[in-house]
């Protein structure tokens, strides 16, 4: 039995799981916040590696012989020639590239030329996007940036302790905006049109690659964003999708080949395992729930549910279309949300209730039809989340969706799958796995749900929020609605 480790930096702290390498079992885990304010936008890395160093104490890593790393993505560090910081790095959830990153699409000559160039369309949070808005705002620290990393880059450099040569993998490299998954290779011409010059990029190496090895022998694997460190810890495969139920929302599917769509509503990441996760967005998930909650005045999301339950699939002919922040899928980003088949019978709470689930629902299931039109097989769906807890929703969600719901049993996925990817990377060095087959490590527990009898009825309800959808607004997503 061998032992690994998976570290997974997030925006707020580090989590460590020390894993047993051939079964994936847990056998310690570590954790600390990160010593900055929850909410910044910008940061010393240092205080990354303070975390991982409490994290890791109390001989949390006696006996690992591997590491893996994940962190959050989108976040940009800038480098001078002698790979000092310019600047504090700019994190995921810093939005004031908004204006740079329309200004880079209409650059390259709109949002198609962007999708065929690197599969994905410039949002305010990649980095393209944020070398724009620095080469703009801060010219100065522009002009001194020789080298770009993202936060999982730097913490394995620093880990192999500065070597001359750095690395990433091609899952966080798929979300820069410089990188394309369908060619996999980078577009140097899109980081000069961003920050005005060349800069030194790291080497993307393959999913079961080492980095590199410390001093003390201790093997680090290439690393990954948390997005593809979290599915490699599901385990999910060809066929599968990830909805994520936050605030907003998102659709993930592993394909096995890019999924770049004109229109921009798919995002083309590469995986860590080789295959590759189109990714479309939804503004509003939760938050639809949450505002149903206020308005009826029950105390919690969990007597949202329970009132939910009272109604009937249809919600008496109600139909909410969540579009309460605008919306990203379909694109309408000026728009509100909607209320319909207001009638005297259907003027209940439950009712409403229900509707606000369905509308969730059914506004991700949209986002789960632009994949399948792009020739995404789904079928099997992992629900993530606090609210894919709620009886409402795995009560309606499988029929919705048309496909078997998993529910996983919370667990820190993202540093599981940094551990598997060490695991990998460990087993290719021995000998004893291929550079294409990762460990075989036992599934989650999870709750299973299929959507049996009420397939029908889901079908008849998502009928019921498209038309709704196509008379509020027609051509929504095009003339195929």
């Amino acid at each position: 039995m061998g032992i690994v480790a998976g570290l997974d930096s997030s925006s707020g702290f580090t989590r460590v799981v020390v894993c047993d390498s051939d079964t994936g079992a847990v056998l310690r885990q570590g954790y600390a916040p990160h010593p900055v304010e929850p909410k910044a936008t910008e940061v010393d890395p240092q205080a990354w590696l303070l975390s991982l160093g409490e994290a890791a104490s109390g001989g949390l890593l006696e006996g690992v012989e591997a590491i893996g790393v994940s962190a959050e993505q989108h976040g940009m560090i800038a480098l001078d020639r002698q790979g000092n910081l310019v600047r504090p790095a700019l994190l995921g959830n810093d939005k004031r590239a908004q204006v740079a990153a329309a200004d880079l699409v209409d650059s390259l000559g709109g949002r198609q030329a962007w999708a065929e160039a690197v599969g994905s369309v410039p949002q305010s949070g990649q980095i393209v996007s944020k070398l724009r808005w620095m080469a703009r705002t801060e010219p100065e620290a522009a002009q001194r940036t020789a080298l770009v990393m993202q936060p999982h880059d730097w913490l394995v450099w620093q880990l192999l302790g500065r070597p001359a040569r750095r690395t990433t993998d091609r899952g966080a490299a798929s979300g820069t905006g410089y990188w394309s998954a369908r060619t996999g290779a980078y577009r140097p011409d899109l980081v000069e049109l961003a920050l005005g010059h060349q800069a030194a990029l790291p080497d993307v190496l393959g999913p079961a690659e080492a980095a590199g090895t410390t001093p003390e022998g201790l093997l680090i694997s290439v690393g990954t964003g948390e997005t593809m460190a979290a599915a490699l810890g599901l385990g999910v495969a060809a066929g599968d999708a990830v909805v994520s139920l936050g605030a907003s929302g998102s659709v993930m599917a592993v394909h096995h080949e890019a999924a770049a769509d004109p229109s921009g509503l798919i995002t083309s990441f590469a995986d860590a395992t080789g295959m590759h996760l189109p990714v479309v967005h939804t503004l509003n998930a939760v938050r639809a729930l949450r505002g149903t909650a206020e308005l009826l005045g029950t105390a919690d999301l969990g007597e949202l549910s329970a009132l939910a339950r009272k109604s009937t699939p249809g919600s008496s002919g109600l139909v909410f279309l969540p579009y309460l922040e605008g919306e990203r899928t379909p694109q309408l980003p000026h728009t509100a949300g909607t209320l319909t088949g207001l009638r005297r019978e259907s003027m209940k709470p439950e009712h409403l209730a229900r509707a606000a689930f369905e509308g969730m629902l059914c506004s991700l299931a949209d986002a789960m039809d632009v994949l399948r039109g792009r020739g995404v097989e789904v079928r099997r769906v992992f629900l993530l989340g606090a609210a894919a807890e709620l009886p409402a929703v795995q009560a309606v969600a499988p029929a919705i969706f048309g496909a078997q719901v998993v529910v996983p049993q919370p667990a820190d996925y993202a540093a599981i799958g940094a551990a598997r990817q060490a695991a990998w990377a460990l087993g290719v060095a021995r000998g004893t796995l291929g550079p294409h087959t990762p460990p075989v490590w036992q599934g989650a527990a999870a709750q299973v749900f299929e959507p049996g009898e009420d397939a029908a009825v889901g079908t008849a309800v998502r009928q019921q929020y498209t038309a709704t959808r196509e008379q509020v607004h027609p051509g929504a997503f095009g003339p195929t609605g």
